[in-house]
């Protein structure tokens, strides 16, 4: 308790350090609160911009908050041109610790130091982000590497953290009677979760692993190899890739790249890692983001920073597919049966007045630009049509949620004038097909072939052992041993039968061996 206490004060003396209180106080057009709380803080004089002060505060109260301003960096829609600025620091270019700390980190998690393991490493590093920082190194082989090292003291941070998140859900859960729809304390553990994940930097490299996996024979995204012998849970060494950052876009249109088909590009690279996948990269904003110039690789993407990725389980995957397909085919009714069918609504929801609710939310944005579209304005409504219709908030899809405005914001950055729409709708409508069409059937039963292969001959005992119980559960005691007797008969004959099939297959076989052999003998 004495930690938490500390740690919000720690959280109010640095919104007063540096005058958010103000920032919050103007967005509300409240001059007489502002002048009382400029007159109890006399002692401050507040002469930075209003970004600037709201990044350095961020970086200040730690990595939780630095992600939040990571995310508030890429949506344009919803923040003042100033401050999606200045937050766009925040992607890459946290402020670096000091660098004899990640030489003793790197000795201390594997077993050497860096002059010893490497034939080159560069002391400053060339990127700084919330958990770690990246130093350029040479193998000795002469492959060029990336070493990534954790920050230290991390876990502390967001364990205190954290502990102020479920402390304050657990009070919305109390005083909130909206509470328990929107799972305040199941999302702050998934939240929980998936940053603790962030500081295993093995997990991390398994990450990439497996998206490098996913895309290995594709065109549009390229993902770092791990070099697994200078891997450990704090430092991990992978491939160094070169590009350009995506959000540099003069320069990725003075190198060529057509940015309206790296847009798209993004939306089916997201759209196959979810559907396809089911495994999908979750925190693709810019500062993660490299576009390939190569003449091999040329407008590829490149992805970086896999420390936090989503997954999707079968059902979640087909519960969004048909969601999105029905979507994109405005049929609204759809959209509102899906819900009810997965439990997310009640059942005794009228489809009809969630159909209508759903078609006054979405409709107004369909055939317009990305740039025409306030998608604040849309998530505002939704929630409010949740709210209405009691839709539960489900804590597996907030990763997803928050990817999906990543992207957006992506798109928005890279073609203002993109049909969100009409470029996801055919790869969803050829997801589905597969899905449900004779490629998908094929794709089933080869993934249940092994399990017909140990089933198939078990099949005679396993048909005896149900005709036998069967047996004794419809039976009386009175006529039990007839019955045995008469159902002994037909399980052998059902046994002879399958004697018999047996041993014409056996005979077939064999003479094929003798036929071949006479073939192939001189």
């Amino acid at each position: 308790m004495i930690l938490k206490f500390l740690r919000l004060l720690k959280i109010f003396t640095v919104i007063v350090k540096y005058g958010l209180d103000e920032i919050a106080i103007s967005g509300l057009h409240v001059p007489r609160t502002a002048r009382l709380i400029n007159t109890v803080f006399f002692w401050r004089r507040i002469t930075s911009p209003r970004a600037i002060r709201l990044r350095l505060a961020l970086e200040e109260l730690g990595p939780i908050f630095v992600k939040f301003g990571q995310v508030l960096s890429t949506r344009p829609d919803l923040m003042p041109p100033d401050i999606v600025e200045e937050l766009s620091l925040l992607q890459d270019r946290v402020p670096p610790f000091d660098s004899d700390l990640a030489v003793a980190q790197i000795t201390r998690s594997l077993g050497a130091s860096p002059e010893t393991l490497f034939a080159s490493f560069e002391r400053t590093p060339v990127a700084s982000a919330s958990i770690a920082q990246v130093h350029f190194a040479e193998l000795k082989n002469g492959k060029q590497v990336a070493v990534k090292v954790l920050r230290p003291g991390m876990k502390t941070t967001i364990d205190e953290d954290i502990a102020l998140m479920q402390m304050a859900a657990g009070v919305i859960e109390k005083v909130w009677a909206d509470s328990r729809r929107l799972k305040p304390r199941e999302v702050v553990a998934e939240f929980d979760k998936y940053l603790h994940d962030e500081l295993d930097l093995m997990r991390e490299a398994a990450n990439a692993s497996q998206l490098r996996r996913n895309f290995a024979n594709s065109d549009l995204l390229m993902v770092p190899e791990m070099y697994w012998d200078y891997c450990s849970n704090s430092v991990i060494v992978m491939e160094r890739m070169n590009g350009i950052p995506i959000s540099q876009t003069d320069r990725l249109v003075a190198a060529g790249v057509d940015l309206k088909k790296l847009s798209s590009d993004g939306v089916e690279i997201f759209f196959t890692q979810v559907f396809r996948d089911g495994f999908f990269h979750a925190d693709m904003h810019p500062g993660n983001i490299l576009v390939s110039i190569d003449p091999d690789t040329f407008g590829r993407y490149i992805a970086l920073d896999f420390g936090i990725v989503g997954t999707l389980n079968d059902f979640d995957k087909d519960y969004l597919s048909q969601n999105f397909l029905a979507f994109f085919r405005r049929d609204y009714k759809r959209v509102a049966e899906a819900h009810i069918e997965s439990g997310w609504a009640p059942r005794e929801t009228r489809v009809d007045e969630l159909e209508a609710a759903v078609r006054a939310t979405c409709e107004p944005i369909f055939d317009r630009p990305l740039k025409d579209i306030s998608f604040g304005q849309v998530l505002l409504r939704l929630f409010q049509t949740s709210r209405r219709f009691n839709v539960e908030v489900q804590p597996q899809l907030v990763l997803l949620q928050k990817t999906m405005l990543n992207i957006e914001g992506l798109g928005r950055q890279l073609d203002p004038d993109l049909d969100l729409w009409k470029t996801a709708k055919p790869y969803l409508e050829r997801w589905m097909a597969e899905q449900v069409g004779w490629r998908g059937m094929a794709e089933r039963l080869k993934a249940e072939a092994p399990r017909f292969g140990q089933i198939l001959p078990q099949l005679p005992r396993l048909v005896h052992q149900v005709l036998h119980k069967r047996a004794y559960s419809d039976l009386d005691m009175g006529d039990l041993m007839a019955k045995l007797v008469d159902q002994q008969r037909r399980t052998n004959r059902l046994l002879a039968f399958l004697a018999c099939v047996t041993g014409v297959l056996t005979v077939i076989v064999v003479g094929l061996e003798v036929a071949g052999h006479l073939h192939w003998t001189p």
